[in-house]
């Protein structure tokens, strides 16, 4: 059945002109089952899989963060706003979905921008035997707290600076860059977040 303009609802001759066409009120119902079966249910696996990876990925950044704290930061703790490699993940997770092999085609270079300089933390390879297809660069950016530099500066005059070294403190913004590396049009995407 097809509704058109030119029939009023409100008016009771058009009703009785519905039934004389064979319009039953019961068929309102099957024609909205129908939908049911069309349209499909969310795949609560793919989901669950999705989450997985998510998480995944979010222990990657963390542990990417860890690992450069000593040895490329030279800071004793890095502090991350909450849910903030959460955002990163997702992000990652929806640029890598229109891409040939998804997230396992993806290298990802991390960095840290101090003062607008970039310093290069990490290169995550997220699947090794799937040739990469494209490149993300994720840039975190350093809180601009005046009150750290002045608590740094406070104790590092006294008895208390043997043990404490520097806090490193990220702000909630962050760059992603996607280049895809096999395209005919050479497509960089960047966002800023």
């Amino acid at each position: 059945m097809v509704a058109t303009g030119s029939l009023s609802s409100k008016n009771p001759a058009s009703i009785s002109e519905l039934l004389d066409h064979g319009f039953h009120p019961g068929s309102l119902l099957n024609d909205f089952d129908y939908w049911d079966y069309v349209v499909p249910e969310p795949n609560l696996n793919e989901v669950v899989f999705e989450e997985t990876t998510c998480q995944s990925l979010v222990k990657m950044l963390e542990n990417c963060l860890s690992k450069s704290k000593h040895t490329k930061l030279g800071c004793s703790r890095v502090l991350v706003p909450e849910k903030l490699t959460q955002r990163i993940a997702q992000d990652v997770l929806r640029l890598s979905s229109t891409e040939p092999c998804g997230l396992r085609g993806c290298v990802m270079h991390v960095n840290l921008e101090i003062e607008n300089v970039c310093k290069k933390l990490d290169r995550i390879v997220c699947d090794s035997s799937v040739v990469p297809t494209f490149e993300l660069t994720l840039v975190f950016k350093q809180e601009n707290c005046s009150w750290t530099s002045f608590r740094d500066f406070f104790f590092s005059r006294g008895r208390f600076s043997s043990g404490l070294r520097r806090t490193l403190i990220l702000s909630s913004g962050f760059r992603l860059v996607k280049k895809k590396l096999y395209s005919l049009i050479g497509t960089t995407v960047i966002e800023e977040c």
